[in-house]
């Protein structure tokens, strides 16, 4: 028994999950997954969570395909870890999230979830949304800066997220149909939306 939850920037992703899971008596894995992939990886967590914020830059996927193609004109510094490429780190992430989703009784937020869980029947998989001005308000809060920065942060968040489970998973993450429920919490609020999770997953999972 697994709830994912998906997000737009902004929407409550973190603290709607926390209520799910506290109100369930379930475990939580939000910044814990991040440090399971980025301990596999080799990587700091904070470059695997900025990861899923933006998408490989231009400079970056460049210097890369050049390498593999001419490694001994473009060889890494001694003193740096090559860094994996997003493909491995998507493999990494699946495998995380299905070691995850095996332990029962989670409530997942982010990293694809409901992508890489598709195919699983105990799986309740919901996407969270409000309005843009509303989750621009919680950005800047959240990031301390001013609007127009945490703006451009919400849009970039929000099309990486899109892009990466185009890329790779063949799927519109603005296609309501490949989630169970899509809540809004402008209108519900995030206890109001965790309520309406708690309430489905208790009537597919009734406790004795």
């Amino acid at each position: 028994m697994i709830i994912t939850i998906s997000r737009q920037y902004g929407a409550g992703g973190s603290e709607v999950g926390r209520q799910v899971a506290d109100a369930l008596a379930w475990r939580l894995v939000d910044t814990e997954l991040i440090d399971r992939v980025a301990s596999r990886a080799g990587l700091p967590p904070e470059e695997v969570a900025q990861r899923e914020e933006r998408a490989p830059g231009f400079v970056e996927r460049l210097s890369r395909a050049l390498s593999r193609s001419s490694p001994e004109s473009f060889p890494a510094p001694a003193d740096k870890v090559p860094e994996p490429e997003e493909a491995t780190l998507v493999r990494i992430t699946e495998g995380v999230v299905a070691e995850i989703a095996a332990e029962g009784r989670i409530v997942l937020v982010g990293r694809a979830g409901t992508a890489v869980l598709r195919g699983e029947h105990a799986a309740l998989h919901i996407k969270l949304v409000a309005p843009a001005a509303l989750r621009l308000r919680t950005a800047v809060e959240r990031l301390g800066v001013d609007p127009k920065d945490a703006e451009k942060t919400m849009l970039s968040a929000d099309a990486n997220r899109a892009r990466y489970l185009k890329q790779y998973y063949g799927l519109d993450w603005a296609d309501a149909t490949n989630y169970h429920m899509v809540l809004n919490t402008g209108a519900l609020g995030f206890e109001g939306a965790a309520g309406v999770i708690v309430a489905r997953a208790r009537a597919m999972w009734p406790t004795p």
